[in-house]
């Protein structure tokens, strides 16, 4: 896996013909659980996908099933949610980068382009909305989790589809 800048990412997505433009995944990594959400082909809307468990012991299976969503879906890239904090150090995105690295050793994402997104308040605004629905603690996490990628990815795209169109009109 390679990072590039956000900006980057989407910019080496343009250059690209249509047909092979591909969408993009977002991803919530937690301590537990990765929210999936994927764009549309355009990649102006994101959309839930899937959850992911998360163990130290099944990152190759992880790995394996990036492929083949990367395969199946199209992916030209992903998005992770990082949770910036700007005014210090963030020790939150750690696990993040540990997460990274362990799929880079698998070596199973050799040459995916990857980007970070703030994920600051999108799990949290996700639980808001949820709270009245009083759902069951399971379901509720699934929940958050997927919209929370859905949360991260559209703030990502909304972000440099404006930045396309500011570009073109200035």
């Amino acid at each position: 896996m390679k990072y590039v800048r956000p900006l980057t990412l989407y910019q080496e997505l343009l250059k690209r013909n249509e047909v092979e433009r591909g969408r993009l995944l977002g991803l919530d990594v937690g301590d537990k659980y990765v929210g999936l959400a994927v764009s549309d082909t355009d990649n102006k809307i994101a959309s839930p996908l899937s959850v992911l468990l998360r163990k130290k012991s099944n990152i190759d299976l992880m790995a394996t099933d990036f492929q083949s969503l990367i395969s199946e879906l199209s992916l030209a890239g992903l998005v992770f949610g990082y949770p910036f904090n700007r005014q210090r150090k963030c020790p939150e995105g750690v696990p993040m980068k540990l997460f990274i690295d362990a799929l880079c050793k698998t070596r199973k994402l050799e040459g995916v382009a990857y980007t970070f997104w703030d994920e600051c308040f999108t799990s949290k605004n996700v639980e808001l909305f949820l709270k009245p629905l009083d759902l069951h603690p399971v379901l509720s996490k699934t929940i958050i989790d997927k919209f929370a990628a859905v949360g991260i990815l559209q703030g990502y795209l909304d972000y440099v589809n404006r930045s396309i169109e500011l570009k073109r009109a200035g």
